[in-house]
């Protein structure tokens, strides 16, 4: 397989070298044109930004991918399951696989819905899983699952639009697969479960990080953009109202709103970027959310240390993609491992994302590694504790030369009648070298990943 990888870098950076430099610029005026940014509302200040990017994609093999595929399609069917499962008829947790104290304190469990199940049954829609190349063993590793509102897909889609305009010798010397179909399987997905009406894509607005995905998606997938007060609920059905005042009714809703601040007569009554009311309908039966109200609780990194154990329980298989190695301060012998060996160990808090409440061991002082186990001891379950994965860096184009990142791999996966992962993804990249944190919220960039074959 490496051999194989080498082969097709080497057919790009024959292609590269003889590009001209200058088109290095004209690829960034372009990106800045169209408003490729992510934006953050940080302190009280909205900050309006172009999200960094690199000009060098990452390549993986189609035959490598094959793998990568299969993985994430056996993963985030056991999570669907589970997720339906736990809000039903908890049997994982009644079989002993998951400690019910475990779940019930996961922060994104809301018991307000057990009992619900929603249009099909799928409440994972879009998932963003988040993997790594490990060094050591040439394996790709999973470190987290995105099932509430994952971003980042329209960079790509737009990187990959402006290098067909401004490097088309690419296109036409080599074998890439094609990503055009994304917006179609949401589009897909959105129709399995629609419970009767317009697709609509849900987006807080433009002061939004995300905005720019939003109003991309929406119009790719031919999904209206509507903003929380464009929706009206009435006898627990949702409307659109458009420009003349007319209702017309919404069968399915892409969400780009996180649970507590959706509906303000359900959740935070302070939420102005909610629609009152749509929990009733949700409830109801008549609109479909994607992704489905609770997948907090799938999200929450202590849950992920069970995803294997889950793969095994509702598909009798064994996974195909293995979790980094994970230990939970919850059970005493993995305290005990963590406690021994801290210095050398990744600590999360659970609940956080962006890449924050991360802690590197080896970053730390003696005093500090201390103080941190006094934590820990005193709540163990709001803690796991990793392996550092040294995984790969890859080649970026900074500052006119060539110059080596850590990057990791954002996989769309697309639950519909069937389950299918995307041939893309978003790969991001540390802007300092050296640096683990590779999150657009920590100040990443992002690049094209090309599914190849020679």
């Amino acid at each position: 397989m490496l051999e194989k990888n080498t082969e097709l870098h080497a057919k790009f950076w024959e292609i590269f070298n003889k590009q001209d430099r200058h088109k290095v610029d004209e690829f960034q005026t372009y990106m800045d044109k169209f408003a490729v940014n992510f934006n953050l509302y940080k302190d009280g200040n909205f900050i309006e930004q172009s999200l960094p990017f690199d000009v060098v994609p990452r390549i993986i093999s189609t035959e490598e991918f094959a793998k990568i595929d299969k993985g994430l399609q056996q993963r985030v069917k056991a999570l669907n399951l589970f997720l339906e499962d736990l809000y039903t008829d908890a049997k994982i947790v009644k079989d002993g696989i998951i400690p019910e104290t475990f779940v019930k304190e996961a922060s994104g469990y809301l018991k307000e819905f057990v009992g619900f199940s929603p249009s099909q049954k799928i409440r994972a829609h879009i998932n963003g899983i988040d993997l790594v190349k490990d060094s050591a063993d040439d394996e790709w590793v999973i470190l987290e699952d995105n099932l509430r509102v994952p971003s980042g897909s329209s960079y790509p889609l737009s990187i990959r639009d402006t290098y067909r305009k401004i490097y088309p010798d690419f296109f036409e010397n080599l074998k890439i697969n094609p990503i055009k179909d994304y917006p179609s399987m949401i589009l897909e997905s959105m129709e399995h479960v629609s419970t009767g009406g317009i697709n609509v894509v849900l987006t807080p607005g433009r002061f939004n990080s995300a905005y720019y995905e939003h109003s991309y998606l929406a119009e790719k997938s031919g999904a209206q953009l509507v903003r929380p007060h464009e929706l009206k609920v009435v006898d627990k059905k949702v409307y659109f109202k458009n420009y003349n005042g007319k209702l017309i009714r919404v069968g399915s809703i892409y969400r780009r709103t996180d649970d507590e601040f959706i509906d303000p007569k359900f959740f935070n009554p302070d939420s102005l970027i909610g629609v009152p009311g749509l929990v009733e309908a949700y409830l109801a039966g008549n609109v479909a959310l994607m992704n489905a109200i609770g997948n907090g609780v799938a999200d929450d990194k202590g849950i992920y240390y069970f995803v294997p154990k889950m793969i095994e329980y509702y598909l009798g298989e064994k996974p195909i993609l293995k979790n980094a190695p994970t230990y939970l301060p919850y059970f005493e012998e993995d305290r005990k491992y963590i406690f021994d060996n801290m210095e050398k160990l990744v600590i999360k808090d659970v609940a956080e994302a962006g890449g924050y409440g991360v802690l590197f061991g080896h970053e730390m002082t003696a005093l500090q590694i201390e103080d941190l186990k006094t934590i820990v001891k005193a709540n163990p379950r709001r803690f796991i504790a990793q392996e550092l994965i040294e995984f790969y860096d890859e080649k970026c184009y900074l500052n006119k030369e060539l110059q080596n990142r850590k990057a990791d791999f954002r996989a769309y996966v697309v639950a519909a009648e069937d389950i299918k992962v995307w041939q893309c993804g978003l790969t991001r990249y540390a802007l300092e070298e050296g640096n683990y944190l590779v999150n657009s919220s920590q100040g990443g960039g992002f690049k094209d990943t090309w599914i190849m074959e020679l």
